[in-house]
């Protein structure tokens, strides 16, 4: 029986494949054989380099998160230029891009794969949510430090509700994600009463 191609670093083509079949057919048709079948391997291929799909499952959890980093650093560059709510609209966009918002189930319905994320890293149960939600803290605080957002401004709650709010809305991406137009009034209701003009 043939055993697939050559995989030259199987780990990060394990892990393309599997967003592959993420992004197509969703939490539930992700599978071990799913995800070597996409790679085109032999179903040992997986479990030579993770000792078991729940430990597959973590390390691409997290290796997706990690590539949220890029778009937090963007963000937190931002402050002080254009306008708060424009900053914001444009990172909840890219932040609740497609990947992470079909991470977010997958770690929602499998229990293991949350308690092993929270062993992996503090917060770590809900990796996605709780890496976009330390990114808003972080730009709102330093918007506040900046005198862009009010200095008795709740910034933790303020965080929440935008990443709350805008999971809600992009969590439904059917027919599409939401317009920018909507997460735009999203944000301004949310920091209504907080921004501060200059």
């Amino acid at each position: 029986m043939p055993t697939g191609v050559h995989l030259r670093d199987a780990r990060q083509q394990l892990f393309d494949a599997a967003e592959r079949v993420l992004l197509r057919d969703g939490p539930n048709g992700l599978t071990s054989r799913a995800v070597t079948d996409e790679a085109g391997c032999a179903k040992g291929v997986l479990h030579r380099h993770f000792t078991d799909f729940d430990a597959f499952l973590t390390e691409l959890v997290l290796d997706r998160a990690a590539r949220l980093e890029t778009q937090a650093r963007t963000l937190r560059e931002a402050a002080g230029t254009g306008t708060v709510t424009d900053n914001l609209t444009g990172a909840l966009t890219a932040l609740f891009g497609p990947v992470p918002m079909a991470i977010i189930p997958l770690v929602t319905f499998r229990d293991e794969l949350r308690t092993r994320l929270r062993q992996a890293r503090p917060g770590g149960g809900v990796a996605i949510l709780a890496d976009v939600t330390t990114a808003i803290t972080a730009y709102l605080t330093d918007e506040r430090d900046m005198g862009r957002i009010a200095a008795d401004a709740d910034i933790d709650s303020l965080a929440l509700s935008l990443v709350g709010g805008g999971h809600l809305l992009f969590v439904d991406r059917d027919p599409g994600p939401p317009t920018t137009a909507a997460v735009n009034r999203l944000v301004t209701t949310v920091l209504a009463g907080v921004q501060r003009q200059r």
